[in-house]
């Protein structure tokens, strides 16, 4: 990997679950600045991927680099390899006990080492940047959904990562709550944050992605730029996967017309 321009380089990465094989001989590279998508139908296997890539699930085979170091390796020291990776949940796993403020200083208090007052310096400019500066003394059972996911991507970038992982980050979220946690991510995207998403948002996606990964069956059937993957698919699998999301879309507008 020594002299590489990629950030991230993923090479036959494996992932069983009992004798269900969940992460099929999986590569890729990602390079500094890229955004890269990863789509697929449900159980495809593209959040137990992502969990892979610093060091949640263990891997069953393939390696995955971090830089010229190997993430996957027996004594790697993955507190100081997910200190450079964020990682942004679909359940947002923030302490309910905590409040906002705490919430994001914890890490860099613990990890970090940093003094509660720097650590606290950090919090409220990440905090300010999510749109959240007003609600640093709230417990997260007083925000909406939106409100404690972008609590959750201000803790991860007040680690100053070198990239962010996003598992279904606006899964859990009403429609409003969506577009404020999209609103930070293409911030980010704009700030030249590497990325890593994945996520059901095709539109978000198709806008922001550099490449774009579709799976199914924990394997990858088809890698490309966003305009290839969902204008001009190559395989059959990518072709009705897109198309019936056109069609969903469709389906939902008439079904709001009715209504209306």
């Amino acid at each position: 990997m020594n002299g590489s321009k990629d950030l991230m380089r993923v090479s036959g990465l494996q992932k069983r679950f009992d004798n269900k094989t969940v992460v099929n001989d999986v590569s890729f590279t990602l390079a500094p600045g890229e955004i890269k998508g990863i789509i697929g139908p449900s159980g495809a296997g593209k959040s137990t991927l992502i969990r892979c890539l610093n060091g949640l699930e263990p891997v069953d085979g393939g390696q995955v680099w971090l830089d010229d170091i190997e993430l996957t390796a027996r004594r790697a020291d993955l507190d100081a390899l997910r200190a450079r990776i964020g990682f942004v949940f679909q359940d947002f796993n923030l302490f309910t006990h905590l409040t906002v403020r705490r919430n994001v200083t914890l890490g860099l208090i613990r990890v970090k080492k940093m003094s509660r007052r720097d650590a606290e310096t950090v919090a409220e400019r990440e905090l300010a940047r999510v749109g959240l500066a007003n609600k640093l003394d709230a417990y997260p059972a007083e925000l909406s959904g939106g409100q404690q996911q972008r609590v959750s991507i201000a803790r991860a970038l007040a680690m100053e990562p070198e990239l962010m992982l996003f598992d279904e980050p606006t899964s859990a979220l009403d429609p409003q709550s969506v577009g404020s946690v999209l609103r930070v991510m293409r911030q980010l995207v704009a700030e030249g944050m590497t990325m890593i998403i994945v996520s059901h948002e095709m539109a978000f996606i198709e806008a922001v992605a550099d490449d774009v990964l579709f799976m199914v069956d924990g394997a990858i059937v088809e890698e490309g730029s966003a305009k290839q993957i969902f204008h001009h698919p190559e395989q059959q699998a990518t072709r009705a996967f897109i198309d019936g999301i056109a069609a969903a879309m469709v389906g939902d507008i008439e079904n709001q017309a009715t209504s209306a």
